[in-house]
């Protein structure tokens, strides 16, 4: 009786016969099993379908259907149409996310809705600049962004919790179902101007933290070298209100060389081309993934063992 051969590579799992999953790479190409660039430990992934009717469509709000209050006040980000249909965010190609958000959209009709937070108050702050970048993406992706702006936002203190600002910013932060914060960094931390918006948002109603379950995404600038002290500390704020913040993150060196002027073109003040906007995009989709699965158990989130009533044993 002939025995049929042993495949080279027999599949880890009978998934491994899906032809949607990345092959198994050929024993050239598994020559290492330590700590870098370990491919023996891989899992087998699977590769996401990309409809190519979403590659680059665009389920931003149709100007006709924004309220024009909301559109005025918190869309600054927003650029004239001629513009916004052929610059650089448009021509992303995000057809997994985008069909992810267009039939999240389609289910629930609801939008996904962001609050916008970033750390500067100078005119042309590059905290402020990313922000509209990191809104442009989202907005296209179909979310309702809004970007706060703090200027006016008095010192925290206990004594001014009426106060228009502060309770613009709160009602913001009770509307949203996930946060975007952008902060710079500054003697090797985020801003007082960032951090004092933190501070505003109330710490907790009885037992649960008023942000709890949401989605945060993070990214920062700074004037220097690379650095990632403001992204480590906005994860402890992120952890400390029980957000749930995502895995990437975007960190852009020497923000001041990396946006072109402001009389450039598409609209000026936009991030170049380069690995660093590349690592925007990477967060932005991130994001909306990630909100998207997890919007719906929000209420989930803030039941806990420790706080319930038990139920009676029957």
């Amino acid at each position: 009786m002939t025995v049929a051969a042993e495949p080279r590579h027999p599949p880890v799992c009978a998934e491994a016969q899906d032809l949607r999953i990345l092959p198994i790479p050929s024993k050239s190409d598994l020559p290492l099993n330590g700590d870098l660039n370990n491919t023996s430990s891989m899992r087998v992934v699977l590769k996401p379908e990309r409809h190519p009717d979403f590659a680059y469509r665009s389920l931003s709000i149709p100007a006709s259907m924004d309220e024009p209050t909301i559109r005025s006040r918190y869309r600054p980000f927003l650029l004239p149409d001629n513009v916004q249909q052929q610059d650089w965010v448009s021509k992303l190609e995000l057809a997994t996310v985008t069909e992810l958000a267009y039939n999240d959209l389609r289910i629930t009709g609801e939008r996904i809705r962001v609050l916008i937070l970033y750390g500067s108050l100078r005119r042309r702050s590059y905290s402020k600049l990313l922000a509209f970048e990191v809104a442009r993406i989202l907005w296209r992706l179909g979310c309702d962004v809004r970007v706060y702006n703090p200027q006016g936002l008095p010192v925290k203190d206990d004594d001014q919790h009426s106060h228009p600002k502060v309770q613009e910013l709160r009602d913001l932060s009770r509307w949203s179902d996930g946060h975007f914060w952008v902060s710079p960094e500054q003697h090797g931390n985020l801003t007082a101007v960032f951090k004092n918006q933190i501070d505003w948002i109330p710490l907790s109603t009885g037992s649960v933290r008023p942000t709890q379950g949401r989605t945060l995404g993070l990214a920062m600038v700074s004037g220097g070298s690379q650095s990632f002290n403001t992204i480590n500390s906005l994860r402890v704020l992120g952890r400390w209100m029980r957000m749930f913040t995502i895995p990437n993150q975007s960190s852009v060196p020497q923000a001041y060389t990396l946006f072109t002027g402001e009389d450039a073109d598409e609209g000026g003040s936009r991030l170049m081309p380069g690995s660093n906007r590349d690592r925007l995009v990477d967060c932005a989709e991130e994001f909306v993934k990630y909100t998207v699965v997890m919007r719906p158990h929000f209420a989930l989130f803030g039941d806990r063992f420790s706080e319930r009533e038990p139920l009676a044993m029957n």
